[in-house]
């Protein structure tokens, strides 16, 4: 599989990673999706300190640890669970960050993070002390490299300014464009990698169309599309550009054609899953014709608030 630098790092990962929040907490099934994405070239593990109170992390590493040094490990720290595990709050304070990673690390069982990612993120954080402390720990040895998980046009803005990023994590799809406006030009221009999410748009842009739409996309659609605007685009969008191949290869697709963009992480609950999605990364490119009919067809969403 390609495999792409992340921003300005010396790290190469695979145009596909591995979401690692689907995997769930049988060990025997989540070691099998692993296994299958390492054999498909796959060497981008993402996964974060929220998911499953860690026991995503410590599955994840037991996992990798034969191959250590042949993988990238991302993780994300900000959102710090309450005692009774029924919910969790936002801490980007220097104190937790630099007190949770010893927790990550002891759970995916390394001594260093290949990158680190803030979990979210506002304009009323304390965003020089939230840098500082991942600054430290890059000088301490404990993170090679660190980024945030943002979709936030001000927020992305301030530590590009401010920090020593190499990478921002988006959510981008055909039902999504909101960061080609602002977000994803000043990451090029800063040669600031993105990361992107939810390539599918929650199943929207699979070969199911709006057969597994949830309740919500029934009632309120999804971002500003109605559910009307959806039964007659989807469709049309998958006739004109999924003659010869799955959707989801041309919904992955768009988002390795936008230059911007490093690699796709993408959740797989199955094996099979795991294999489609590596073979739709690998398939041949959008042609410019597809492109721009997706372009037209579409919404340029734009960021409404977080400006």
């Amino acid at each position: 599989m390609e495999t792409r630098q992340l921003g300005k790092s010396d790290l190469h990962v695979s145009t596909l990673g591995l979401g690692c929040m689907s995997l769930g907490t049988n060990e025997k099934a989540a070691q099998e999706i692993i296994e299958a994405a390492l054999d498909e070239g796959i060497n981008y593990f993402d996964t974060a300190d929220l998911y499953d109170f860690g026991t995503n992390e410590k599955i994840v590493g037991q996992v990798l640890k034969s191959v250590r040094s042949q993988v990238v490990i991302a993780t994300k720290v900000g959102n710090r669970w309450r005692d009774k595990k029924d919910g969790w709050s936002w801490d980007p304070s220097k104190a937790y960050i630099k007190e949770e990673i010893k927790q990550s690390l002891k759970r995916l069982g390394t001594d260093y993070i290949d990158l680190y990612q803030l979990h979210g993120g506002t304009l009323d954080d304390p965003i020089e002390e939230t840098i500082e402390a991942f600054e430290e720990l890059k000088a301490d040895g404990y993170i090679r490299y660190y980024g945030i998980s943002s979709i936030r046009p001000n927020v992305i803005r301030e530590y590009i300014a401010k920090s020593s990023i190499v990478s921002v994590m988006m959510q981008y799809s055909m039902l999504d464009r909101r960061p080609e406006e602002d977000a994803m030009p000043q990451l090029l221009e800063n040669k600031i990698g993105v990361v992107t999410r939810g390539p599918l748009a929650s199943g929207l842009l699979s070969n199911q169309l709006l057969e597994k739409a949830s309740n919500r996309v029934h009632e309120s659609g999804y971002l500003d599309y109605s559910y009307e605007e959806l039964s007659k685009l989807l469709p049309l969008l998958k006739e004109n550009l999924a003659t010869a191949r799955s959707f989801t290869e041309v919904a992955l697709q768009f988002n390795l054609a936008n230059p911007s963009v490093t690699s796709i992480v993408a959740g797989a609950s199955s094996v099979k899953q795991l294999r489609e999605n590596a073979a739709a990364v690998r398939s041949h490119p959008l042609t410019l014709d597809e492109l721009h009919l997706i372009q037209n067809l579409t919404k340029a969403n734009r960021y409404e608030q977080h400006r």
